[in-house]
């Protein structure tokens, strides 16, 4: 016999309690306990049965396109079957238009079921009328109790399915609201299993939060496949997705599109993107190569620094790790005499994207002592290596790759970690290697 209780759960974190809380323990948030209700002593439905690894044929063939080539490329190069994807995002960033996209390339594995617990068929309709899609093999749903997806799934059986948005979805086994925690991981376990058993690509769409959690609490995380993130201000036209989770393929790619009135467009050369409107002449700008996955992309670094009107200078780092910059602002005041301890430094990534590699240090150090000492950095050069605490430049990975993306975008120069010169082969570009920050300031600047 199934027996139910009454937990009150953090609909921020998760965190479950037998008593309501004013302030959650775990996360620290106030006023974000509700009541659910939880069944246990549910009787087993079956046992799986064990299977030997030698056994287990590896199915080839296994990925399909969606015929988008940047959402592949941030699949790690396609659909697996059975697999469970989880895209989220700000509220109208384009996780609906992107699916809808992909459904029209994945209509050629069969019938394709779009579940829809926010937008009626008729507005779907509009929408696909104007990003030219038109198809018999998708099926639309509007349809937001978990019975009934799954009762309709049985019946037509989809060879791929698309849950919009999970946070819409409930179960009436439980008595909680859509949208809370029990309901999310109760409506996204059981339709993983479904896609797991009928080996059923399944696309669940997330709403982001304030905090920046999938659906609040990021309950939904550890239980799916993969986990695309797309960034972007809903003002700029462009959007990155982003892997942050994947179980078939690298997590550091990313997929790079233009917002139109005709849907997204992909990208096809980022870096020249980025560098389009990059200013001529002016100091605190420097070009560095970053490596996104398999991907190098040359990203303009800009950097202000100027006088603190207060007491306590100001640091503002966009784009980039803010406790790295107090790192190499350190590095710079300590080993080149820089004084920047009174000074407000303002860094940023031009283009919205979000870079954590360190092959960025040399960059973001360059552009900084750029704008302090007022001079210009020469067209066509660019620069890339980790900058470490007693100032010497450390090799990166891959830099053959990085100097020959740098060479299609027509620079000339290149300043980069002195091991790192013995890898770069029959390049036209000149590499300067340099064994410290201060050599490489003194060529940039001088």
């Amino acid at each position: 016999m199934s027996r139910s209780k009454v937990l009150y759960q953090c609909q921020s974190c998760g965190y479950a309690s037998p008593k309501w809380l004013g302030k959650c323990p775990d996360c620290g948030g106030w006023n974000s306990f509700s009541e659910e209700q939880r069944v246990t002593g549910l009787k087993r439905q079956g046992t799986a049965e064990p299977v030997a690894l030698s056994e287990i044929s590896a199915s080839t063939g296994a990925r399909y396109s969606t015929e988008i080539k940047e959402l592949d490329r941030t699949l790690g190069g396609g659909v697996v079957m059975g697999s469970v994807v989880l895209i989220g995002g700000d509220p109208g960033i384009g996780k609906s238009t992107i699916i809808l996209q992909s459904l029209k390339g994945l209509t050629k594995l069969g019938k394709v079921l779009y579940v829809s617990g926010e937008e009626s068929p008729e507005q779907i309709k509009i929408r696909a009328d104007r990003l030219n899609i038109a198809s018999d093999e998708i099926i639309l749903l509007p349809e937001t109790s978990l019975e009934g997806i799954i009762s309709v799934a049985q019946k037509i059986n989809p060879k791929v399915i698309v849950i919009d948005s999970i946070q819409t979805i409930f179960s009436i086994e439980l008595p909680s609201a859509p949208g809370s925690v029990g309901q999310i991981r109760e409506c996204a376990t059981k339709l993983m299993f479904m896609a797991k058993k009928n080996s059923i690509p399944l696309f669940i769409i997330g709403h982001v939060t304030k905090e920046g959690a999938i659906a609040g609490p990021k309950v939904l995380e550890h239980i799916v496949d993969t986990v695309l993130y797309f960034e972007g201000d809903k003002g700029n036209p462009f959007r990155i997705l982003r892997a942050v989770k994947n179980r078939f393929g690298s997590t550091n790619e990313i997929g790079v599109f233009e917002m139109q009135g005709s849907g997204l467009k992909e990208v096809d050369n980022p870096s020249e993107l980025f560098l389009s409107e990059r200013p001529e002449n002016v100091p605190g700008s420097v070009v560095t190569v970053s490596l996104e996955g398999t991907r190098p992309l040359l990203v303009e670094i800009q950097a202000l620094v100027t006088a603190s009107s207060f007491g306590v200078p100001r640091r503002t780092a966009i784009g980039v790790d803010y406790n790295r910059i107090n790192l190499l602002v350190a590095v710079l005041d300590k080993r080149l005499g820089l004084h920047l301890g009174g000074m407000d430094i303002y860094v940023n990534v031009v283009g919205g994207l979000k870079i954590d590699e360190p092959a960025i240090d040399m960059g973001i150090a360059a552009a900084i002592a750029s704008s302090f000492k007022n001079k210009t950095i020469e067209a066509g050069t660019f620069t890339f290596g980790e900058v470490g605490l007693s100032g010497e430049m450390r090799a990166i990975s891959q830099a053959e790759t990085r100097i020959k993306e740098a060479a299609k975008l027509g620079f000339k120069k290149g300043v980069v970690p002195a091991n790192n010169t013995g890898s770069v082969k029959g390049s036209d570009i000149e590499i300067i290697g340099v064994k410290n920050v201060e050599e490489a300031i003194q060529i940039l600047l001088f």
